[in-house]
């Protein structure tokens, strides 16, 4: 690694701090809104970069272009076929959200069901965040960084001792972000950082098809549609990573879980000025996302057929960018990486940190607490749970080899069983508190069977969504048995303007259409045939 990619480095991870701070150190941190919701001033681009970039992890990187290298474009199922789900956020769920003038998800199923059914889902997602995704983000992002830098040969350590110090560097300075910041800091280097990745992550397949094409990318392109039409498939058969059916079952509910009511997403949404500006911003996030495989799974595919079938899948992306980049270019998209990791982590530090302080503080040890009490407990809180995930992060290289995969698994105890919950509280107005407690009971249990005893051989995808058919019938069943006293009305607390955007609805079909000509172009009517 030469100076000049270490300073290069430095000079972008240091540009991305500076105009944060600068656009940031006036705002307001001492109340609720300003320190958990960037004082409701998020503008459309600010949301659509942030979402973005806090969806996008050196998991994703690295892992779906290693399956793209191992199999073929099913697995653009994550990224392409997310475009609708955030249509449907932005049409149904973020307006009703904006109205209830809601700080967390929970908040709204306070108000529909009763604070026991908000203390279950807020522990839900502190299990996940805690402990199946800051110390992970921590530990693949610094895999990555000791892999691109060589952090142990730099500093003359062992490979132990190199990821304890990567892990910590990382952890350190997304808390900073997260915990002094609050959340308009980190969404704005979020959005800077989100440019710098599409400029930098797009880079890598173009020179990528022109050093297979010979200096021209068509030619490239036409290279790997000569040698691997299949791995141009994106209509995955039932032994895919992705099978093509599960986009209408499984894979639909992950996403409007993901994109519609997980807390670290839709808290960037939350912080919108207005509606419109809300809107807007999850549209923006939903027309990135047709761009995902060009940069999240092409690589693999060029990487394979450059180098062959005889590499490990998890250097493939990183062998791709060492053999296409220029060198002076290097540090800047390791600045890139290095702010896609910070995203991830401080984003998820960020609404733990907001879901602790206002769920689990106020209503039970501090209900009389003012806004600067609760920011101040917030920051300690934060403090806390990023010096546990420092200290975690490292312990998965001494995990088993399937640690991941069960990672993948744990993600389904909670992730649509909170969408069933949330999707009929909204479309009912009289299915009762118990019945989403029952309908968490039953899911979590069933799910927890099949996936840890029961092996039924059938896609756990296709499994939360007959789960979900089940638990919302439930849950239905015993609103027409037992329903509560009153009707709901979801009451508009005037948090922000609530005037829609006036292109809300050509965008979004035009989305949508474009979501399908994705698909029909990677698919044996288009280019795979």
């Amino acid at each position: 690694m030469n100076l000049f990619t270490i300073v290069s480095f430095l000079f972008f991870t240091g540009l991305v701090a500076l105009i944060s701070y600068r656009l940031t150190r006036n705002e307001d941190l001492d109340s609720k809104d300003g320190y958990f919701l960037g004082g409701r001033s998020l503008t459309g681009w600010v949301i659509g970069g942030s979402l973005m970039l806090t969806n996008l992890s050196t998991e994703q990187l690295i892992g779906l272009n290693a399956q793209g290298y191992t199999d073929n474009m099913s697995v653009m199922g994550w990224e392409v076929g997310s475009a609708i789900a955030l249509v449907i956020v932005a049409f149904y769920l973020l307006p009703r959200y904006l109205k209830g003038g809601i700080t967390t998800i929970p908040d709204f199923l306070e108000e529909r069901f009763d604070s026991g059914t908000k203390r279950i889902i807020t522990i839900l997602f502190l299990f996940g965040y805690v402990l199946n995704l800051l110390p992970p983000i921590l530990y693949s992002g610094a895999r990555a960084i000791n892999g691109m830098f060589n952090i142990p040969q730099l500093l003359g350590v062992s490979q132990w001792t190199g990821l304890w110090v990567t892990v910590w560097a990382i952890g350190i300075i997304g808390s900073i972000y997260a915990i002094f910041g609050g959340l308009k800091a980190v969404a704005v280097s979020d959005t800077i950082n989100g440019i710098g990745l599409l400029i930098g992550g797009l880079l890598v397949p173009i020179l990528g098809l022109m050093a297979l094409g010979g200096g021209s990318p068509i030619e490239g392109f036409q290279t790997i549609m000569q040698n691997t039409p299949d791995k141009l498939n994106a209509i995955g058969s039932s032994s895919d990573p992705v099978p093509f059916s599960t986009m209408f079952t499984g894979m639909l509910l992950v996403n409007l879980f993901y994109w519609g009511t997980a807390q670290h997403i839709m808290q960037r949404a939350l912080g919108a000025k207005n509606l419109k500006e809300g809107q807007k911003g999850v549209l923006i996030a939903a027309a990135l996302k047709l761009l995902g495989p060009a940069f999240l799974i092409l690589p693999g595919i060029i990487a394979y057929n450059m180098f062959g079938p005889g590499l490990e899948p998890m250097h493939a992306y990183p062998k791709l960018v060492n053999a296409v980049l220029p060198k002076p270019l290097v540090g800047f998209f390791a600045a890139v990486l290095f702010g896609a990791i910070l995203s991830s982590f401080n984003s998820t530090l960020n609404s733990s940190v907001t879901l602790f302080s206002l769920n689990i503080i106020k209503p039970l040890f501090k209900p009389e607490a003012s806004d600067q009490e609760l920011v101040k407990s917030g920051k300690i809180i934060g403090t806390v749970l990023a010096i546990f995930a420092m200290c975690v992060a490292p312990l998965i290289a001494k995990a088993p080899q399937g640690f991941f995969q069960y990672m993948q698994t744990v993600n389904g105890f909670y992730n649509v069983p909170i969408f069933t919950i949330v999707f009929i509280g909204y479309v009912t107005k009289r299915v009762p508190a118990i019945a989403a407690k029952i309908s968490l009971f039953v899911f979590i249990t069933a799910y927890g069977i099949t996936q840890l005893f029961w092996d039924t051989g059938v896609h756990f995808l296709h499994i939360l969504a007959v789960l979900f058919v089940i638990c919302s019938a439930l849950m239905l069943v015993i609103g027409k048995l037992k329903p509560r006293k009153t009707a709901f009305i979801l009451e508009d607390k005037k948090a922000v303007e609530l005037t829609p955007w006036q292109k809300l609805y050509p965008v979004g079909i035009a989305i949508t259409i474009a979501m399908i000509a994705v698909y029909s172009v990677f698919s044996s009517v288009g280019i795979a045939g």
